[in-house]
């Protein structure tokens, strides 16, 4: 039978066959893919004619494209609807995959041409764009080992090898501890305090698993676990609750990750020194805005001192609350967000019970469109006869305001066991021309708590926040306009990456949007003025929790990947000791623990930049800014502005320059404290 993955997708859009695939396809199908490529590669760099732009780097930018789309989906499908013999061949072929990178960005013959192109770039008359994909391309080389010679390349083709090995497994065991566990409800008891909504996720994940007549059942997904640590009044359960979700990838046994982190920190530490730096951050913040450990620790210490000072102001009226509740025990981080939620009911008259009605899903994804529509003119056309690769998933196609296609849209909102935990965007296909004129095939996956079958899925703020920011980088992916690859949609420096998802969480807050989409599931009426004036008042609660949270997980990623020993530190014990030095308030806790962090060990994309989240946020208070400014949140001018410098110009123009353009100066970093309530009163 011949292979689907090699045969031309005659399919609507140019989808995948989702159907007709087998894990046991990806392993020939690479093979074929990769040789392919190496053919491709070796026909540019043998070839008698002068490097040229075109002959070079253009075609550079066009080889590969089998093994492109065979990466996408293959990466698409073990991050959502993986099984047992996708992930084998996960674990096969990252080793292979990661030698083929090597094979491409160590090809001395290529490398030679590139390495003359930029030597003489000034000279060649090339267009801004032409010249931002050579001096991109080269650094590409210069970073995956282009100039190293002899044994030192060697054996940094072997620790890239063995990396691409080791985050696989990461990535395998923290999914393996979250779908192995479950919290099973089984009297009113086990259920005191948890509101309607809750129950109704919570019975609709005991369904999904078969756990039986009358049972519920609280998963690691965060849509789960937090409304459980918020509303439940079983403390014992809380604490079970709490200690099984921060405790992922620190299990003794196959899932274990902490000899895991252990040998990546090592191995990292070894790739910078192969390239001449100190430490793996000084490495992996060499190619970002920030630039050095001294612009991302000068940002961190800016909030950190705040932060905790905010974090312990909220804790003392928690303990107030415990008190007036004849309650004398230590509070826990299990405890948290349980009475933080009776002291902002108890302060605003507000509690996420009384707003979740007002956010069901649907109505939030029509709110996205909506949004796009208003400020970039897309339409979004649900196509329910295309399937995606899950039941779940909706297709959409999105025209432009000509009404021409700009690409398509597939959304992927829920939990399940056989998707990896978090909120992420990513492609089937990135947009370019460069002979080929691909339109953009783009992906938001969330894990919201599904509702029972003929009841909506209800978003708590944070939620609909979440799909908010997803949708941004989204609109990143569906708006570029670019002529290659390379520098299309979302791949940009990291720590501009966040600013097209940040910015765009803001409309979410919009009383205008809220008033025409946020509304009550039931009755259909909008949310009053009365609660949007209690939700406005109570931005700011809990922001010092919330940003130590962050803040403390950004501070042990520098500070492990600042390590210059060779060996890789006891995970657990370094975690713990950096955060004493720091003072991290023990009832806080942290976004991620080291053994489950999946932004710095299930790939590189993140290691030594969780920080970007922070800086991104700067940049997006400040860019948001033009909008008020302006006097409207759908302001057409600073919306086209945002258009053109932004979100179509990819990776085509230097960060600082594309948001220079947009905002006719730097950003400040006020807005941002400002909005996390962190300036002097």
């Amino acid at each position: 039978m011949s292979n689907p993955l090699l045969q031309d997708w005659n399919t609507p859009y140019g989808l995948p066959p989702f159907a007709d695939i087998e894990a046991t396809q990806f392993a020939p199908a690479f093979e074929a893919a990769l040789a392919q490529h190496r053919a491709e590669l070796d026909a540019i760099a043998n070839q008698a004619e002068a490097p040229s732009f075109d002959n070079t780097l253009a075609a550079f930018d066009r080889s590969g494209r089998l093994l492109g789309r065979l990466e996408h989906l293959f990466y698409t499908l073990a991050a959502s609807a993986t099984s047992p013999e996708l992930q084998q061949a996960q674990r096969a072929l990252a080793a292979p995959l990661a030698a083929h990178g090597n094979a491409v960005y160590m090809h001395a013959a290529l490398f030679k041409r590139v390495d003359v192109m930029y030597a003489e770039r000034n000279a060649l008359g090339l267009t801004p764009e032409q010249l931002r994909l050579l001096e991109r391309t080269h650094l590409d080389f210069v970073r995956a080992g282009a100039k190293l010679q002899g044994l030192a390349q060697q054996r940094y083709a072997q620790v890239v090898e063995r990396l691409a090995e080791l985050n696989t497994q990461f990535a395998q065991n923290v999914l393996a501890d979250e779908s192995g566990y479950q919290l099973v409800l089984a009297s009113e008891a086990d259920l005191a305090g948890l509101p309607d909504f809750v129950r109704a996720a919570a019975r609709q994940a005991a369904a999904e698993r078969n756990l039986g007549e009358g049972r519920y059942c609280i998963t690691l997904s965060r849509s789960h676990i937090v409304p459980f640590l918020t509303f439940s009044e079983r403390r014992d359960l809380r604490e079970q609750a709490y200690k099984a979700w921060v405790g992922r990838g620190e299990n003794a046994g196959a899932t274990d990750n902490r000899e895991v982190a252990r040998e990546i920190l090592t191995l990292r530490n070894e790739q910078a020194r192969l390239h001449g730096y100190a430490c793996y951050a000084d490495y992996a913040l060499a190619d970002t805005m920030a630039g050095s450990r001294e612009a991302v620790l000068g940002l961190l210490d800016q909030v950190w001192e705040p932060a905790k000072a905010a974090a312990e102001a909220e804790r003392q009226a928690l303990v107030g609350m415990m008190a007036s509740r004849g309650e004398n025990f230590t509070l826990e981080p299990w405890d948290w967000r349980y009475y933080a939620e009776k002291v902002r009911k108890a302060r605003y008259d507000l509690e996420e019970a009384e707003v979740k009605p007002y956010f069901p899903l649907d109505a939030m994804v029509q709110a996205l469109f909506d949004c796009a529509g208003q400020l970039f003119g897309l339409r979004f056309e649900h196509k329910p006869e295309v399937q995606g690769y899950h039941p779940d998933v909706k297709v959409y196609e999105v025209q432009g305001v000509d009404g021409a296609m700009r690409g398509l849209f597939l959304h992927d909102n829920f939990a399940r066991s056989t998707k990896r935990s978090g909120a992420w965007m990513n492609a089937l296909r990135w947009q370019a021309r460069n002979g080929i004129g691909a339109l953009p095939i783009i992906l938001n996956n969330n894990n919201f708590a599904k509702g029972a079958p003929g009841e909506p899925t209800l978003l708590s703020f944070d939620d609909a926040r979440t799909l908010f920011h997803e949708f941004g980088h989204g609109l990143h992916g569906l708006l570029s306009d670019v002529e290659y690859e390379r520098l299309s949609g979302t791949q940009v420096l990291r720590d501009f990456v966040e600013l097209p998802s940040q910015i765009f969480e803001h409309w979410m807050s919009e009383p205008s949007v809220l008033k025409k989409h946020a509304r009550h599931y039931q009755s259909g009426e909008p949310i009053p003025d009365a609660l949007l004036a209690k939700l406005k008042a109570a931005e700011l609660f809990n922001q010092g929790y919330e940003t130590v949270r962050y803040t403390a997980s950004a501070l042990v990623d520098m500070a492990a990947h600042a390590l210059t020993d060779a060996q890789g530190p006891d995970i657990t014990a370094f975690e713990a000791e950096a955060m004493a030095a720091y003072g991290l308030p023990a009832a806080c806790g942290m976004n991620h623990r080291l053994a489950h962090f999946q932004h710095l060990f299930s790939g590189s994309g993140y290691a030594a930049g969780y920080y970007v989240y922070m800086w991104a946020e700067v940049l997006d208070a400040d860019g948001y800014e033009a909008f008020v400014e302006a006097g409207s949140p759908f302001d057409p001018q600073v919306a086209s502005k945002l258009l053109k410098h932004v979100l179509s110009s990819g990776n085509s123009r230097e960060p600082r320059e594309a948001y220079r353009a947009f905002r006719g100066r730097d950003a400040v970093v006020q807005p941002m404290l400002r909005g996390r309530g962190l300036l002097p009163a």
